[in-house]
């Protein structure tokens, strides 16, 4: 039985890791800062508060022995710059200074494809230039500089660099796009909606962090690539989950340069919950090359696009009574919609 230690294991990642290798009969140990909403985790899981920036209290922890460590802890864009920094930079090269000390088998980190910018060639590899967007991809690009680090000192780092990933209770930025379909509104997307922008269900996402936990280590000591290995168009894919609802709701093409403008001005006024990687790229093609961990691994996801959003929309439907709204700190409760209820009532 595989003993797993989930870093950021409160968040939509760590759950649904931590609910889906409990199936496969692993030990699963979740930490962090914040509070654990217990629904849904298996009983046999360790939930434990603890801050991955804590160097002596994450010793505590890993001294007690894993076999892996899945660190998925992460500040999100919308935190302060010094906490996504001291987070996500060195609160990784905690969690790997620890994993060697310790003599864990394996880590993981999940790192993002922000690493990459916004690349003018498409499909994405993974030997592309690192650009980072804002704080949060710089941080990344930097954690991955420290796995590097510790795969010289002879520690197994695997880095997957997962698109955004949806499923069932993930909330965030997508709620309020499910609240505007369900209401039957407008759903404006930046420019003409012919870019193709990839997602990723996180089943399929937990299905590859398996495969890089359980296969030879000789092969999984690398980077790879995850998404959807089936997407269409922004206009094709949320058009086919404003079809599902049957609620009237449309999509609205926009002029991308006055948007992004508008929406920039509104993010330094701190009344949207858009920040500048999710609207400074929803025009443009965004999707990576994932032929790596299929020829690798042999991983090969089950969902598309439109398939994942619809799953998601549907848990949105089922379970939004008790969904809690927050300030956009993680992904598992709803964003206050700030000034973008205005335009909610216009459309």
């Amino acid at each position: 039985m595989l003993k797993i230690l989930i870093t950021g294991g409160a968040g939509f990642l760590g759950f649904h890791c931590t609910k889906i290798l409990s199936d496969k009969e692993c030990e699963i140990t979740c930490l962090d800062i914040a509070e654990f909403d217990t629904r849904g985790y298996p009983k046999n899981a360790k939930l434990l508060e603890a801050d991955v920036r804590d160097f002596k209290k994450l010793c505590e922890i890993v001294s007690k022995g894993f076999d892996v460590i899945i660190h998925a802890a992460a500040a999100l864009p919308l935190w302060s710059e010094k906490d996504i920094i001291s987070t996500n930079v060195d609160g990784t090269r905690n969690v790997l200074e620890i994993a060697q000390k310790y003599s864990i088998d394996r880590v993981i980190f999940i790192s993002s494809t922000a690493v990459y910018g916004i690349p003018k060639v498409h499909p994405i590899y993974e030997t592309a230039k690192s650009v980072g967007v804002g704080c949060y991809g710089e941080s990344k690009i930097l954690a991955e500089a420290i796995c590097t680090e510790y795969r010289k000192k002879g520690l197994c780092v695997s880095i997957i660099r997962p698109k955004t990933f949806i499923g069932p209770e993930r909330l965030g930025v997508f709620q309020i796009l499910y609240d505007w379909v369900e209401c039957g509104k407008k759903i404006p997307i930046i420019g003409n909606g012919k870019n193709r922008y990839q997602l990723f269900e996180v089943e399929d996402l937990v299905e590859a962090i398996w495969l890089v936990a359980t296969k030879d280590k000789k092969l999984i000591n690398d980077t790879f690539n995850v998404g959807a290995k089936e997407f269409r168009t922004i206009m094709e894919d949320v058009g086919a989950l404003c079809s599902y609802a049957k609620s009237g709701a449309s999509v609205l093409r926009t002029p991308a340069s006055a948007i992004k403008l508008l929406l920039s001005l509104f993010e330094k006024m701190k009344i949207s919950p858009l920040y500048k990687w999710i609207y400074g790229t929803a025009d443009k093609d965004s999707f990576v090359s994932i032929e790596k961990i299929e020829k690798k691994l042999g991983w090969k996801p089950k969902y598309s696009n439109s398939e994942a959003l619809i799953r998601s929309y549907q848990w949105y439907l089922d379970n939004k009574s008790t969904i809690k709204v927050g300030t956009g700190i993680t992904h598992r409760v709803g964003w206050s919609q700030g000034i973008l209820k205005l335009f909610k009532k216009l459309l």
